[in-house]
C-alpha cells in the first residue's frame, strides 16, 4: 500500500488530465454496454412490429443515435490512446527525474556498491513499464469493472438464475486470477535483477573494451555475458510458463461461462422461461463481460510488471543520501583555506580503518604533499575534506568551521580537484573546460586552456575548441585529457587545490610545463598534492608521510631526507631506478 500511496502522488500533477481520461472511459463503456439493449429492443419490440414505416422509422432514430455515440466513441478512443499514454509518459518523465536526481545526491560510498549498468536499468527498464501502468492500469481497470458491473445488471435484469450461475464461475476465476497474481510478482522481480545483471555485465564490458581486446579476453567476456543472458532466460522462461497457465486457464473460464449460458438458456427455453432472442442478448452481453476480464487478466500482468519496477524505484528513491547538508548549515565565501584534522578515522566498513587518528594542520597558502606507500590513505584523505564520504571519528575543519557545518555546494566550489582517473564528458574539449566554471567567456576558457599549456594544441584541431573528444575522451591522449582537468581547475579558481597525481599522465616535457602552471596556480592558495613521483614535490612547503597506522613523518623535503625516515627511503628508490 505504501507503494501504491507514493504511485499516485504521481498522477497529482496531472489529475485534470486523469479525469478527462476517466471520463472518456465512462463513456466508451457506456456505448458497448447500450449497444446489445439497442439490439434487443429491435429484436423484441421494433422487428415484431407489422407496420413497415414504422419499423424504418425506428431503424433510422436507432441507427442515427448509433452513429453519433460512435462518433463520441471515436473521440473518446482518440483522446485515451493519445492524451492517456501522453500523461503516463509525462509521469514516466517525472520519476525519471527523480531517479537522476536522487543518484546526484547519494555518495560515492552508494556506487562502490552498485554497479552503473545495474543503476541505468532502473531508470530505463524499470520506468517504461511504470508509465505503462500508470496509463493502462487506472483506466483498464476503471472500464472492465463498469462493464463487469454494467453487464451483470443488464444480465440480472433478463434472467436471474443464469446470472447467478454465471457469478459462481466468475468468483472462480477472481480466486484463479489472485493465486497466479501472487506468483507473478515474485518471478517479475527476479526478472528484474536478472535483466539488470545483464546490463551490468554489458556495460563493464563495453566500457572496458580496450582492455578486454587488449588481453584478447572476447570470450571470457561472452562467457560472463552467457552465464547472465542463460540465468534471466531461466527466469523468463518460469514466468512464461505461470502466464500460460494463467491465460489458458481463464480462457478456459471463459469457455464455461459461454458453455453455462447456452446450456442453462437451452433448459429455460425448453420450459418457455427465456426467449431466444433473449439469449442471444445474454450471449452478446457475455462477449462484453468476457471483454473487461480479458483486460484485467492483461491488467494483472501489467500491473506486476509495472509495481515491481516501482518498487525497484523506491529502493533507490527511498535511500538516505548519507551525506547532506545540515539544516542550519552556513555559506562559505572565498575561505582563506586553512584546513585541520582533529584525530580523524575513516574506514570504508566497520571492521579495517584507512585513516587512523589523523591530527593534522595545513596553514592557509600552504603547499602540502601527501606521500607514502599505496593503500596509506593519501586519496581517501582528499576524499574527507569535499566530503566525499564521512568521516568515522573525528572531525575537520575549513578556517575553524567544521565542514559539516557549511553547505555541500559551497564546500565543494571552494576546492578544485584534478583526480588522477580523468574523467572527460561526451561533448567537446570547450564543454569540458567549462565544466569548471558553467558562465565562463570564450576568453575565459582560452585563458585556462593556455595556463594549462594545452591551447595551441586544441588551435591546431581541425575544429579547435569544438572537437568532440569521443566517449570518456576516447580521442585524446592521457596527458592531453590531464591538461584539459587542470584547465578546468584554472578557471574554476578555487581557494584550496587537491591534486590527486595530476602530472602522472604527463610526459616529461608537458610536465615541466604543467609543474609549473601549477606552482603559479598554487601561489597564496591551500594546496594538497598527492604524488608517486617525488622529485615533483621537493618545493613543498611540508611534506607528510602516510602509511596504514597514520602519519609516519612529516617535515620538508630536506628534513626529512635528513631523517633518514621511510620518506628518505622511497625518494632514494625513486632516485635509484632513475639513474
Amino acid at each position: 500500500m505504501k507503494s501504491l500511496n507514493k504511485f499516485f502522488q504521481y498522477y497529482k500533477p496531472y489529475r485534470g488530465l486523469f479525469f478527462a481520461d476517466m471520463f472518456c472511459a465512462l463513456l466508451l463503456s457506456a456505448i458497448d454496454l447500450i449497444f446489445p439493449i439497442i439490439v434487443r429492443f429491435l429484436l423484441n419490440d421494433v422487428y415484431v412490429l407489422k407496420n413497415e414505416n414504422k419499423i424504418l422509422k425506428y431503424v433510422f432514430i436507432i441507427g442515427a443515435a448509433l452513429l453519433i455515440m460512435y462518433i463520441v466513441r471515436y473521440f473518446c478512443q482518440y483522446f485515451i490512446t493519445s492524451w492517456g499514454h501522453i500523461m503516463g509518459a509525462k509521469m514516466e518523465a517525472n520519476m525519471r527525474k527523480d531517479l537522476f536526481n536522487q543518484f546526484q545526491k547519494l555518495p560515492f560510498s552508494y556506487y562502490d556498491n552498485n554497479n552503473t549498468g545495474t543503476l541505468m536499468s532502473r531508470i530505463i527498464t524499470d520506468l517504461f513499464d511504470i508509465s505503462e501502468l500508470a496509463h493502462h492500469g487506472p483506466e483498464d481497470l476503471f472500464i472492465s469493472i463498469l462493464k463487469i458491473v454494467g453487464s451483470f445488471i443488464i444480465l440480472s435484469s433478463i434472467n436471474l438464475p443464469i446470472t447467478l450461475v454465471l457469478l459462481v464461475i466468475t468468483l472462480g476465476m477472481v480466486y484463479f486470477s489472485v493465486f497466479y497474481n501472487r506468483k507473478m510478482k515474485h518471478v517479475f522481480m527476479r526478472n528484474r535483477k536478472e535483466i539488470a545483471e545483464v546490463n551490468a555485465v554489458v556495460q563493464d564490458s563495453l566500457a572496458g573494451i580496450r582492455v578486454v581486446k587488449s588481453f584478447a579476453n572476447e570470450n571470457v567476456e561472452e562467457k560472463k555475458f552467457k552465464k547472465g543472458n542463460k540465468q534471466f532466460l531461466k527466469t523468463k522462461e518460469e514466468s512464461y510458463f505461470i502466464m500460460g497457465k494463467y491465460y489458458s486457464g481463464n480462457g478456459f473460464f471463459q469457455g464455461i461461462l459461454y458453455l453455462a449460458a447456452i446450456l442453462f438458456g437451452g433448459i429455460l427455453i425448453s420450459k418457455s422461461l427465456l426467449s431466444v432472442s433473449d439469449l442471444v442478448i445474454y450471449i452478446l452481453y457475455i462477449n462484453i463481460f468476457l471483454n473487461p476480464i480479458d483486460k484485467l487478466v492483461n491488467f494483472t500482468e501489467q500491473f506486476q510488471r509495472g509495481i515491481t519496477g516501482f518498487e525497484r524505484f523506491l529502493q533507490v528513491i527511498n535511500t538516505k543520501p548519507a551525506i547532506v547538508d545540515k539544516e542550519d548549515a552556513i555559506e562559505v565565501f572565498n575561505p582563506r583555506g586553512s584546513i585541520k584534522f582533529n584525530n580523524v578515522s575513516f574506514g570504508y566498513d566497520d571492521k579495517n580503518d584507512v585513516l587512523k587518528d589523523i591530527d593534522i594542520e595545513i596553514s592557509a597558502g600552504k603547499n602540502i604533499a601527501l606521500v607514502g606507500p599505496s593503500g596509506g590513505g593519501k586519496t581517501t584523505f582528499c576524499n574527507l575534506i569535499p566530503r566525499f564520504y564521512e568521516a568515522t571519528k573525528g572531525d575537520i575543519t575549513i578556517d575553524g568551521i567544521d565542514i559539516k557545518d557549511i553547505k555541500l555546494n559551497s564546500l565543494r566550489n571552494a576546492i578544485g580537484l584534478v583526480q588522477q582517473d580523468v574523467y572527460m564528458f561526451g561533448g567537446t574539449i570547450k564543454e569540458n573546460i567549462a565544466y569548471g566554471k558553467q558562465d565562463a567567456t570564450d576568453e575565459d576558457i582560452i585563458e585556462a586552456a593556455k595556463r594549462a599549456n594545452i591551447h595551441e594544441f586544441i588551435e591546431n584541431l581541425e575544429y579547435g575548441y569544438e572537437t568532440h573528444v569521443g566517449e570518456r575522451g576516447v580521442k585524446l591522449s592521457g596527458g592531453q585529457k590531464q591538461r584539459i582537468s587542470i584547465a578546468r581547475v584554472f578557471l574554476k579558481n578555487p581557494p584550496i587545490l587537491i591534486l590527486d597525481e595530476a602530472t602522472s599522465a604527463l610526459d616529461n616535457e608537458s610536465e615541466r610545463f604543467i609543474q609549473q602552471s601549477l606552482e603559479e596556480l598554487s601561489k597564496n592558495r591551500t594546496t594538497i598534492v598527492i604524488a608517486h613521483r617525488l622529485s615533483t614535490i621537493r618545493n613543498s612547503d611540508q611534506i607528510i608521510v602516510l602509511t596504514d597506522n597514520g602519519v609516519k613523518e612529516k617535515g620538508s623535503h630536506k628534513e626529512l631526507i635528513a631523517k633518514n625516515g621511510l620518506y628518505a627511503t622511497l625518494y632514494n628508490m625513486q632516485f635509484d631506478i632513475l639513474k
